[in-house]
């Protein structure tokens, strides 16, 4: 007898986030009929703000979600980013806790996703195969958030860009800005940064744009602190 075909949008979330597979087909139908909310949002849209209480689990089907925390004086600092396949461990740590989110989730492209309701999110880690995935995925993002920290703590802002530029590509379409947002510092810094970098010919500027013309020179700098050349 043939296998029932699913829903687009169950069968979507099954693709990128096989361990679905685990819950129960009559449970996740059931969880995504009454207890979620699907949603596609332009760029620049908040999803979720620090300090509030947790709506909801968010699972990313298309775009990104950018998760950063703010200071008092306006500065933030990029924790993540939430891609398809992948989970918000700002939003479980609030939901497990039930305390107040550590950080703010912005869309930083048109995005599409599921959103699961706190109750919603609850049944499905009810079952192993998809609260072993969810406790991994938290794991992992732990790892990343201790290597950040040791990053900020112990690294100069000149290693950090470069690090940063380096995981862009070579054909880099950001704003000094949204760079500055990136390592938790100032425009003014990155820009001054960028054109010492583009003294040295690592680097070419334009608007909103860095084209890397030395990757290795970039390469020592994050890697070994080596200061640039006179």
């Amino acid at each position: 007898m043939p296998t029932p075909q699913l829903p687009p949008a169950e069968q979507r979330l099954l693709d990128l986030y096989p361990a679905l597979a685990g819950v129960d087909a009559a449970e996740r139908a059931d969880v995504l009929a009454h207890e979620a909310l699907r949603a596609q949002v332009p760029a620049g849209t908040v999803l979720f703000h620090e300090g509030a209480p947790c709506q909801g689990f968010p699972l990313v089907l298309h775009g990104a979600v950018r998760v950063a925390r703010g200071s008092p004086g306006g500065r933030t600092l990029e924790l993540y980013r939430v891609t398809p396949g992948e989970l918000c461990v700002v939003s479980t740590a609030c939901l497990f806790g039930g305390g107040g989110l550590t950080a703010h989730g912005r869309a930083t492209e048109p995005t599409e996703l599921v959103l699961l309701s706190p109750s919603g999110f609850e049944r499905w880690t009810a079952h192993a195969p998809f609260r072993r995935f969810v406790f991994g995925v938290f794991a992992d993002r732990l790892t990343d958030l201790m290597a950040l920290a040791e990053a900020v703590a112990f690294q100069r802002v000149d290693q950090r860009l470069a690090h940063a530029l380096l995981g862009h590509g070579v054909d880099i379409r950001a704003t000094h800005q949204a760079l500055a947002d990136e390592l938790g510092t100032v425009r003014e810094i990155v820009t001054r940064l960028l054109r010492r970098f583009e003294r040295q010919g690592w680097v070419r500027l334009g608007r909103e744009r860095i084209e890397l013309l030395d990757a290795a020179a970039l390469r020592e700098l994050a890697d070994h602190g080596a200061p640039p050349h006179a």
